[in-house]
């Protein structure tokens, strides 16, 4: 007897089965039952004519396929993704985790074979581009009229530009016959300048919005390709977002990301020149204020009312120095200066004379002292005969008492006016 499996055994080894076996696969079909989640995702059926499968694309793998904002139902895709097995239900699913329009694969590899071929022969080498000129007079817009892409690139041009002229030339930018049509436009725009070279365009820019692969495809016709490499007039090429090329924008002497970029590239050296211009115009209005506000103070110096005032000033300065001169109104300063001055000569004369008679006095008692001293002086005794006797240290010896006091070999010195003799008091 055959043993019987669980539910949940059996919908696990198919779980496992399935999603190893279909972990990474390419599903193409058309969408169906399309119903989008408060959560963000967004769940579908893919189908064919004969079968049908549940499909779900999460909201983080939803924001990373911008074709999910126009995705709905009638829509033929290609998703790539995995089978997962729900276990509560015991049903499989797609998890999808991006897409692309079908055929969209294919137009890759058309672009990249075509983009290899004309690399081939020199549409992109950098050698051939002409340069943009730095003050494009006149431009020509080769886009769709009322497009969203040509109101951004007039609006950031009119905001940053000096001078300047843009002209739209109308073509289709999408669409079977889009190709040609702007291959038309751009014929238009070249054969309006052989026609008037004063009124030939210096630059000739090709923009649009961004979109897919589909849409985006007449920027990407060979023939347009040719027409735009052997344009005479420099093309810039700002078709679509940062993240869409084109053939386009790789034969075009300039790629921009954007319209809007395709604006401020060529109005780049406007805006210096505009910035220089402001800076030159506030720096040349502090100037003319300072300098008018130097003359201005000059002006009110030199003008008559303030030279008056400044006059008045200088004459009242002066008439008062004049009257402090005036010797009527100091008669008294001047008299009492005159006794004070006979007063001062008074004391000189006294003063004068009572140091020349202290000088005598001090002179003469100065004389008084000194035939004193003479008298007193020792020297002058031993003139009349007398001597003295000092011992080995000059100290005298008095009396008979300090001779006995003193050694007997010790040497002694008697002093006479004229000199002096040692002796020995044991020879005495």
């Amino acid at each position: 007897m055959t043993t019987a499996l669980s539910v949940t055994h059996l919908v696990s080894s198919v779980k496992n089965l399935l999603e190893g076996e279909f972990a990474q696969v390419s599903v193409i079909g058309e969408v169906s039952n399309l119903t989008r989640s408060s959560a963000g995702h967004i769940y579908f059926t893919l189908s064919d004519v004969e079968s049908g499968l549940s499909a779900v694309l999460f909201r983080a793998d939803a924001l990373r396929n911008p074709a999910t904002r126009t995705l709905k139902n009638g829509d033929k895709i290609v998703c790539h993704g995995g089978l997962s097995v729900y276990g509560k239900r015991g049903t499989f699913q797609l998890l999808v985790r991006r897409f692309e329009a079908a055929g969209a694969g294919d137009l890759q590899l058309q672009f990249e074979k075509l983009k290899r071929e004309l690399a081939a022969q020199g549409l992109f080498d950098v050698d051939q581009k002409k340069a943009i000129p730095e003050f494009a007079k006149r431009i020509a817009v080769i886009t769709a009229s009322g497009a969203a892409a040509l109101q951004d690139f007039i609006n950031v041009y009119k905001r940053r530009a000096l001078s300047g002229e843009v002209v739209v030339v109308p073509a289709l930018v999408q669409g079977v016959q889009s190709a040609a049509s702007l291959r038309h436009a751009l014929a238009r725009a070249i054969k309006y300048g052989l026609s008037d070279p004063s009124k030939s365009f210096d630059v000739i820019v090709f923009t649009r919005g961004g979109g897919s692969m589909e849409d985006l495809w007449s920027f990407n016709d060979e023939a347009l390709a040719w027409d735009i490499y052997n344009c005479p007039i420099p093309v810039i090429s700002a078709v679509g977002h940062q993240v869409d090329f084109t053939i386009c924008d790789f034969v075009a002497d300039m790629r921009c990301e954007t319209p809007t970029a395709a604006a401020e590239q060529l109005t780049q050296t406007q805006t210096q020149v505009r910035t220089r211009l402001e800076r030159i115009k506030s720096e040349l209005l502090h100037s003319a204020t300072s300098m008018r506000t130097s003359y201005q103070r000059r002006l009110d110096q030199l003008s008559p009312i303030n030279q008056s005032h400044i006059l008045k000033d200088r004459l009242a300065r002066l008439s008062r120095r004049l009257r402090e001169c005036y010797l009527e109104d100091k008669i008294e300063k001047v008299t009492a200066y005159t006794q004070k001055s006979l007063r001062l000569d008074d004391v000189s004369r006294r003063l004068e004379f009572e140091m020349t008679s202290l000088v005598a006095s001090l002179g003469k008692r100065l004389e008084h002292d000194v035939k004193m001293l003479e008298v007193l002086d020792p020297k002058s005794v031993l003139g009349r005969g007398y001597t003295y006797v000092t011992d080995e240290s000059d100290r005298v010896i008095p009396s008979k008492l300090d001779w006995d006091k003193t050694d007997e070999v010790s040497v002694r010195k008697l002093h006479f006016k004229d000199g002096h003799v040692k002796i020995v008091k044991g020879n005495n």
